[in-house]
């Protein structure tokens, strides 16, 4: 039952039909594809999109992202390692093709007070997000949480709880130490904690 629940919490949270979905889809499994490459990308095609808007905050500009990002890693395709994981590998093509967008040039510039090695870390003993989603019942109040949280916080706890990589895949995707991950994602929970005490009557 628990595992349904996460599932259905993960399914209403993202985007079931992307605008546009066809048209990546069309480019994912053109004909100049490797078939690896598009048994690997298809079933990712719905995560990136979603990510994607999370990153630029308009579908439109979205897809394009998503496009660039499958092109340019049907090109590197050749010097992907068979063996790991492709999602990380992906979405770090992903995020560096953000980085390198107009809509991401003050955030590549941005250094966050966590990542100065004399920051210290947060301690996190409180529920996961998944829990609180669940405690909260209202998906609107969590989108809009997540929407309120910064760019940085936002896609550590994206790729951790929702995309499910591992801390040290998530490292990669981010290119920061995976110390900062940690520090990054305790903060991003408990912000979203704080963000969703009106909602569940501060029982989190």
């Amino acid at each position: 039952m628990l595992l349904a629940t996460n599932q259905r919490v993960r399914t209403q949270l993202s985007t079931s039909e992307p605008r546009g979905s066809g048209k990546i889809a069309m480019m994912a499994s053109g004909r100049n594809a490797t078939d690896r490459f598009q048994e690997l990308a298809f079933p990712l095609l719905v995560s990136l999109f979603n990510h994607a808007c999370w990153l630029v905050r308009d579908a439109g500009e979205a897809e394009d992202l998503v496009q660039e990002t499958l092109t340019k890693a049907l090109r590197a395709f050749d010097a992907f390692e068979p063996g790991s994981n492709f999602k990380a590998w992906i979405f770090r093509i992903l995020r560096n093709t953000f980085l390198t967008s107009r809509t991401a040039l003050a955030h590549s510039r941005t250094v966050y007070l966590e990542d100065h090695p004399d920051a210290s870390d947060i301690a996190d003993p409180g529920p996961t997000p998944e829990a609180i989603l669940i405690q909260s019942d209202d998906l609107t109040a969590v989108r809009r949480a997540l929407d309120e949280l910064p760019l940085h916080l936002r896609e550590v706890i994206l790729l951790c709880d929702l995309e499910e990589l591992k801390y040290r895949e998530v490292a990669g995707v981010l290119d920061v130490p995976i110390g900062t991950v940690m520090s990054r994602l305790a903060r991003a929970r408990q912000t979203l904690r704080q963000f969703l005490k009106p909602t569940t009557g501060g029982d989190i």
